[in-house]
């Protein structure tokens, strides 16, 4: 019986998953041995098919008699209308085959060209939908807990971590370290989601990592409170900075984090 992944893992193989369920695939080919051969198996035929078939293309003597028999079938309309006495306008000269089509294929690549710019306004113009950006927010989480993924620039002090995002992210964050709260500042990372580069501040509590994400707020309001794939998700905004922290501890702790630089984003905030 085959494996009940066999399936994801062919979409993993055609590139169609996220960042996380990626993730969740690979982590499972480790230990599943039919599905490392399957993946194994979709590799080779690929390279069989890229090194083994050739593209077929029509031979030049093929097309130049096509091009002739249209030729002649438009000579032959015009003879025919001739013979039978018919009152029309005098045929054009005859044009080749190749001069045919070409209108036709710049006007098809003329709108291919309008949709394509049309479809590439829209993407920068609409706002990411918030249940997207909390997926980007949950495999930029997991991508961080890869080996040497989880930060750029690793101190506990907030005067060499707050420097290194001024040439690196788009935003400077609130950066605190609360280890006599149980926080222990670990370090940061630029990521990049939602058309931008996000600030990642990372935590260490216990056993669990807490990724903080600051960017610069978008027209649609996120959740405070969200959970994805097991993960849960804490938001709320600062001025016109977004702040997201994500992490699998539990839901208390998590909010405790959230609290201490709440507090400290506003101490830092300049007055109204």
């Amino acid at each position: 019986m085959p494996c009940a992944e066999a399936l994801r893992v062919q979409a993993y193989f055609d590139g169609e998953l996220d960042a996380l369920g990626a993730l969740e695939v690979e982590r499972h080919s480790e230990h599943c041995p039919e599905c490392r051969a399957l993946l194994e198996q979709l590799g080779q035929t690929r390279e069989r098919l890229r090194g083994e078939l050739e593209f077929a293309a029509a031979p030049a003597h093929l097309r130049a008699s096509i091009a002739r028999a249209l030729d002649a079938e438009d000579a032959g309309t015009a003879d025919a209308g001739a013979v039978a006495g018919l009152q029309r306008p005098r045929a054009p000269a005859r044009v080749s085959a190749r001069a045919r089509t070409r209108p036709f294929w710049l006007g098809a690549l003329s709108g291919l060209g309008g949709a394509l710019a049309a479809g590439l306004l829209l993407f920068l113009l609409v706002p990411a939908r918030p249940g997207a950006i909390l997926d980007e927010l949950v495999g930029a989480h997991v991508r961080s807990l890869m080996p040497e993924h989880l930060t750029d620039v690793v101190s506990t002090d907030r005067h060499t971590v707050k420097p290194w995002f001024a040439g690196h992210a788009d935003v400077s964050p609130v950066v605190v370290d609360f280890t006599a709260q149980g926080y222990r500042l670990v370090g940061g990372r630029a990521d990049y989601f939602d058309r931008q580069r996000v600030a990642a501040l990372v935590y260490q509590h216990g056993a669990h990592m807490i990724n903080v994400f600051t960017w610069v707020a978008g027209r649609r309001a996120l959740p405070e409170l969200a959970t994805r794939s097991g993960y849960h998700i804490a938001c709320w905004q600062l001025g016109n900075l977004q702040n997201c922290a994500v992490s699998d501890t539990g839901w208390d702790e998590l909010q405790g984090l959230v609290r201490l630089l709440r507090a400290a984003g506003e101490g830092e905030a300049p007055p109204g």
